[in-house]
């Protein structure tokens, strides 16, 4: 059976350039046509009114949201989590593990082997293993007790749980065997991604020149700048190799600090992700990370000691911040939210409004509302139903 949709009237930002009054014909899922004058008939047709129409977001780092944890290690879990993200754009995510018992991991990671996206729902790209291979000088929420070096037969273990699905490693190069496992990472087709470090500019040179592609969440829990050693934040900066996540709710980093960011990593080496926890959509209270209390503001997530645990942070969200503080462009936009996220996982079909790419698909109003959401063909998100 043919499911088609035709998209109209919008402000398409394509790898080229951006098409205005730009048409979308889609078909069983894969975007067939892009341009300003297609003449298809299709099923289902949505007129974008003029606003923007970007790749799907694609959130390399979340931890949950809805009430969901990925460590619930529950098919309800990532099921809630596959359900809601559309609403902010999002129609792909790496299901963000964190710092708990071997065991635990081990079961969130069956879990997600098990997983299939379903019509509609934000597809589960994979896992992202954040923790326990991290520097206990930088745990931040992660529990420190689990925190250990790198150890490729654990690693493995896990891999062989999750079927092959763990995508993308955050690890502290400096730890034990970290440079090794980088190397071992690198050449199995995992993103390596240097996080919670303690890291100098040195190692994180070593780092990138063993495979490191990646920093997480710039700034948060890395060794600092210092005009002397410019530590695991200069690292991350300076080596061109390196592309960096950024939490931009202006909480997690000052919005000069994003700022020094995109303008010297520049938009093809910046990657905005949400590190969100699973109160986000939910109202302020007491939840928990990896089983730590965790109190929730409308603007935050903390610790009981101050440290921030994750965020409630929407990609819609950061879009605006980044937009509307830093004057971003739609299509630097479209790199940082999407096409960056894609390369760095070898998606070749995701990304990026061409033909024969998936369609995954968000259409925002001019303010950046998201309107609708496409996933894979299919409407995940409508703000007229609340699909």
């Amino acid at each position: 059976m043919t499911n088609t949709l035709l998209l109209t009237n919008g402000t398409v930002v394509t790898p080229g350039g951006i098409l205005e009054k730009g048409q979308m014909f889609i078909e069983n899922g894969v975007i067939q046509e892009v341009g300003t004058s297609i003449s298809r008939e299709a099923d289902q047709q949505i007129d974008a009114q003029g606003g923007f129409v970007l790749p799907g977001f694609i959130d390399m780092h979340i931890h949950g949201a809805a009430g969901a944890d990925v460590m619930d290690a529950t098919p309800e879990a990532l099921e809630t989590m596959a359900n809601v993200l559309p609403k902010e754009g999002t129609t792909s995510f790496l299901a963000t593990s964190m710092t708990q018992s071997p065991g635990a991991i081990e079961a969130a990671l069956k879990n997600a082997a098990a997983f299939t996206t379903k019509a509609g729902q934000a597809h589960m790209l994979g896992v992202h293993l954040e923790g326990p291979f991290v520097s206990p000088k930088r745990a931040g929420a992660q529990p420190i007790e689990y925190i250990c070096p790198p150890d490729a037969e654990q690693f493995d273990a896990w891999q062989r749980a999750a079927e092959g699905k763990i995508r993308m490693v955050t690890l502290a190069p400096e730890e034990e065997n970290g440079m090794s496992f980088i190397r071992k990472l690198a050449s199995e087709g995992i993103v390596a991604s240097m996080g919670h470090t303690d890291a100098t500019i040195a190692q994180m040179e070593e780092a990138a020149g063993a495979g490191a592609v990646q920093a997480t969440h710039l700034y948060n829990q890395m060794s600092p700048f210092h005009h002397r050693e410019p530590g695991a934040i200069g690292g991350a900066l300076l080596v061109n190799e390196i592309s960096a996540e950024v939490i931009a709710d202006f909480i997690h980093s000052h919005p000069k600090a994003v700022e020094m960011a995109y303008r010297v990593k520049g938009a093809d080496r910046l990657i905005l992700i949400t590190d969100a926890m699973r109160a986000k959509g939910l109202e302020p209270g007491e939840y928990d990370l990896g089983g730590q209390p965790v109190h929730v503001t409308k603007t935050d997530a903390r610790l009981s000691d101050g440290t921030l645990a994750g965020s409630i942070l929407t990609m819609e969200h950061a879009v605006k911040n980044v937009v509307r503080t830093l004057g971003i462009s739609p299509l630097d936009v479209a790199k940082i939210t999407s096409g960056n996220a894609a390369r760095q996982l070898g998606l070749a079909k995701k990304g990026g409004l061409i033909a024969g790419n998936d369609a995954d698909v968000v259409i925002l109003d001019k303010e950046w509302t998201v309107m609708h959401t496409i996933c894979g063909g299919v409407v995940g998100y409508d703000h007229n139903r609340k699909v």
